[in-house]
């Protein structure tokens, strides 16, 4: 009697862990359905543009993020404003020499997810603070990404508006105040991600 109760007990601790395992889900982000928007300014004017991005989500069927990595390939990076091709073309050069994102050394940025909490405050905007580590350059910082996430039909959305200090990953030109062209150290971003289950 008292093997057949710890042969029961076993087969009980072995069917839920393999129903916990069997939440959790792989979610690949649609590389034409999501962008990364970015937007540098100087005093006087500023451009705007996006990156592609790749990656992956882990998280369960209730759309909880639970860890993830992206990737942006540089070479990927657009302008919208500049009308002109050769002036297009001129900033995209400029943006991927070592004045900037150096992408002959520096190819990609990564973004992983290392935690996924309820926002304090949610909002129409942010209901979960995204942090992790974001590497560029070579460089890697922890941010904390106040963003919307909704789940619908295996189907995660992620939408967030933040800044981060180009300053911290050592993208240092054009920094002077006092010289004839300066930027400012914050770079707009706006994700709109779009992940579906595997």
């Amino acid at each position: 009697m008292k093997n057949l109760l710890v042969s029961f007990l076993s087969v009980i601790l072995i069917s839920s862990c393999f129903k916990d395992k069997s939440k959790v889900h792989t979610y690949v982000v649609s590389g034409s359905q999501s962008s990364i928007e970015w937007k540098g300014s100087a005093p006087d004017h500023f451009h705007i543009g996006s990156f592609a991005v790749s990656g992956e989500l882990i998280g369960d069927t209730n759309g909880n993020i639970q860890n993830g990595s992206f990737d942006i390939p540089i070479a990927s990076i657009k302008n919208f404003d500049l009308v002109d091709s050769a002036l297009n073309k001129q900033l995209i050069d400029h943006l991927k020499s070592p004045d900037f994102f150096n992408v002959v050394l520096y190819p990609t940025a990564n973004f992983k997810i290392e935690k996924v909490s309820p926002a304090h405050e949610s909002s129409s905007q942010s209901n979960h603070i995204i942090s992790g580590v974001f590497t560029m350059l070579g460089k890697s910082n922890t941010i904390d990404i106040p963003a919307k996430v909704s789940v619908n039909n295996d189907v995660i959305t992620t939408k967030a508006s933040f800044s981060i200090n180009r300053l911290k990953w050592g993208m240092n030109s054009f920094n002077d105040p006092e010289a004839e062209l300066y930027i400012l150290p914050d770079i707009e971003i706006k994700l709109d991600i779009t992940a579906k289950r595997k």
